[in-house]
């Protein structure tokens, strides 16, 4: 065991003599404030110091990593080596490991922030970069929808470090079966009726799919929906049937301000533990409302504090699912070209709405953008079913505004049609954020609203070879007929194609080639990355300190 050691520190010494293995680490904050960090390698581990740097809360900032030896390979998401590239992310829940050119194995000691590959000596380990960790807040009369960033963890006391070795690395899975792939549905219920809520639950026993299933409590709507208060039979033998239930906000429909807060407030939880929370329209207490509606904050955690609620959703998804686009973790599947890819064997009329749809929504997601864009589209639908004239005018001149961002893409398609959205390019699946004096789970979905393509079997494969993860925003009981690819072909009736999508789904689920959790089962395992804590032994091997209960495999 000595002799050992001894061989790992001399193997050492030799490259420091002949290189640093790292040149220089710089800390750079949201000020654009540089500090130069120390940089040393006892025992195979570089530790970097950042509290003489930091300010109390301070939370976002990059290090930037010069390498004196160049990049050989970086283990993928998919958790197979490929050649490195300028622009490479790991996220939070991705292996954040690299070899060098002189075979040297470099890992994070811990899993928190993002590492980008500025070039083939640099990395970017960054922290609550922009879009990282997304929430969205409703302003205003009009509910104008704006995005901010999660308040993250404080990092003071966190020791940051990167380990060197010449045996081995260590991954994590991010399924409880052993590196596979994660498929969980949380579904709205604003379109559940009695009878279709008996369909959707045959449908899932019959392919053994878990769902996490959003339900109204309150029987409160301007039509005839299923709620808790009136069908409560029907959704305890969801329970029964081993699914979630979660709060889709209270009800369907909205009463004043004042009525839905104290609805808020007062409310009993029907179970002992729901602590999914989805909002739901405009509801006065949402999540991405309630500052507006002047709840105190520290107020809002007790409430959902004292219900049992930790994990929120508040309208941020990574993209829309189709053919090739079902992967969170795989950030070139959120990109134009896929989209495209994805949709071109539908009509040219449906694909050039939808195209133009995902620009707008996904590829810029800009909220002036979208205001226009939606006004274009209603001032469109007015003159088509009043044949209205003088909506003539404004429609052409409100076209103006909302053709210049959609021409200036498809001008420069080839350049467009790789870059990953903007809420996508980090895979924020599931990320923390502060409210008053206790922190929440956030998670980001996927929208699945054609459930031919996004589950078809091709595509099912394609996230089990990528070991991939979706976290679907459903509407198994939409009735749209331009959804095309809904779960329902008639009223109560499941579509053919749909059916068999799901059956197959349950087939690799039985398999162990995919794990089906309720969300806050995914949520649960998944936090255990941020305890993750790694070391290097005196034999020069990576070791896992703490596992954050995670399951692990050693790469040699």
């Amino acid at each position: 065991m000595l002799g050992k050691a001894l061989l790992f520190d001399r193997a050492f010494l030799y490259i420091w003599k002949k290189k640093k293995m790292i040149t220089s680490i710089r800390l750079i904050t949201l000020e654009i404030n540089t500090h130069t960090l120390e940089n040393k390698i006892l025992n195979g581990k570089n530790e970097i110091v950042l509290n003489q740097f930091l300010r109390l809360g301070e939370n976002r900032f990059d290090l930037e990593i010069v390498f004196d030896i160049p990049f050989k390979k970086v283990r993928n998401h998919d958790f197979n080596w490929i050649t490195p590239f300028v622009g490479f992310k790991a996220c939070e829940f991705a292996p954040k490991i690299l070899q060098l050119e002189n075979d040297f194995f470099v890992q994070a000691n811990c899993n928190i922030g993002i590492w980008e590959i500025k070039d083939l000596k640099t990395l970017l380990w960054r922290f609550n970069p922009e879009y990282s960790t997304p929430l969205t807040n409703f302003k205003g009369k009009s509910n104008e929808k704006s995005i901010i960033s999660a308040t993250g963890l404080d990092l003071l006391d966190k020791t940051i470090a990167l380990l060197f070795s010449k045996e081995n690395s260590i991954e994590f899975s991010r399924s409880k079966i052993p590196f596979s792939a994660v498929a969980c549905f949380t579904d709205h219920c604003d379109f559940d009726t009695i009878n279709n809520l008996k369909t959707q639950r045959e449908l899932f026993k019959m392919s053994n799919i878990k769902v996490t299933k959003g339900f109204f409590l309150n029987n409160y709507s301007k039509r005839e929906n299923a709620s808790y208060e009136e069908n409560k039979e029907e959704l305890d033998f969801w329970k029964n049937d081993g699914h979630e239930l979660a709060y889709h906000s209270l009800s369907q429909s909205i009463k004043s301000v004042e009525k839905s807060i104290e609805d808020f407030k007062l409310f009993s939880p029907p179970f002992n533990n729901t602590p999914v929370w989805i909002d739901h329209g405009y509801q006065p207490y949402n999540f991405s409302l309630y500052k507006e509606n002047n709840i105190d904050e520290i107020e809002y955690c007790n409430t959902l504090t004292q219900k049992n609620i930790s994990i929120l959703w508040n309208y941020i998804d990574s993209g829309n699912g189709t053919e090739g686009v079902i992967n969170q973790m795989n950030t070139s599947d959120f990109t134009l070209k896929s989209y495209y890819n994805g949709i071109k064997k539908l009509p040219f009329n449906q694909r050039i709405s939808l195209l133009i749809k995902n620009i707008m929504f996904h590829y810029y997601a800009d909220e002036k953008k979208i205001r226009l864009y939606k006004n274009l589209a209603s001032t469109f639908k007015r003159i088509i079913k009043k044949k209205s004239f003088k909506g003539v005018f404004v429609f052409f001149k409100d076209s103006f505004s909302v053709l210049k961002p959609l021409i200036s893409v498809l001008l420069n398609w080839n350049y467009h049609k790789k870059i990953p959205y903007k809420y996508a390019k980090y895979s924020p699946i599931v990320f923390k954020h502060k409210i008053g004096q206790k922190y929440f789970y956030v998670f980001q979905t996927l929208e699945i609203i054609d459930f031919k393509t996004t589950l078809s079997k091709k595509n099912i494969q394609k996230l089990i070879d990528e070991k991939g993860v979706f976290i679907g925003h459903t509407y198994f009981s939409a009735p749209m007929k331009y959804h095309t690819g809904r779960v329902f072909r008639e009223e109560d009736k499941i579509d053919d194609l749909v059916k068999e999508n799901f059956l197959n789904l349950g087939i690799s689920i039985k398999e162990n080639k995919i794990w089906n959790p309720l969300l806050s089962e995914f949520v649960n395992y998944v936090s255990g990355f941020e305890k993750v804590v790694l070391d290097v032994d005196n034999n020069g091997r990576i070791v896992v300190i703490e596992t954050g209960n995670l399951i692990f495999r050693q790469i040699e």
